[in-house]
């Protein structure tokens, strides 16, 4: 049975322009939208093992540009180190409004 990686989908979001359309789209409808193999294919016009294909190549071309950049790595840590220095900067007691900038700051990144 084919399993569904959720990682290929938060990939998605940092590598997706680099991908062809048709692999992106592709992921998109199975990571984002939730189509079954055979809903895809049939919406794109191929066979369901095509589909499989399609994502098993994108996936590892996504996982390729992660190897090499780290972009999605990177942003996770950053996002971890925001949320540490929200939470001390509420348990020192750091003026509201540098605490509020900070955690407008952490949304406005996906946080």
């Amino acid at each position: 049975m084919f399993e569904k990686n959720l990682e290929i989908g938060y990939l998605l979001d940092f590598y997706g322009d680099v991908l062809s359309e048709r692999k992106r789209t592709v992921l998109d409808y199975y990571y984002n939208d939730d189509l079954s193999l055979a809903e895809i294919a049939e919406e794109i016009g191929i066979s369901r093992q095509g589909v499989r294909e399609l994502i098993k190549k994108a996936g590892e071309e996504l996982t390729f540009y992660e190897e090499k950049l780290g972009l999605a790595k990177r942003f996770q840590q950053a996002q971890e180190q925001a949320e540490h220095l929200i939470s001390l900067m509420e348990q020192s007691g750091v003026a509201g409004e540098v605490r509020d900038a900070a955690r407008e700051l952490l949304e406005t990144v996906g946080g």
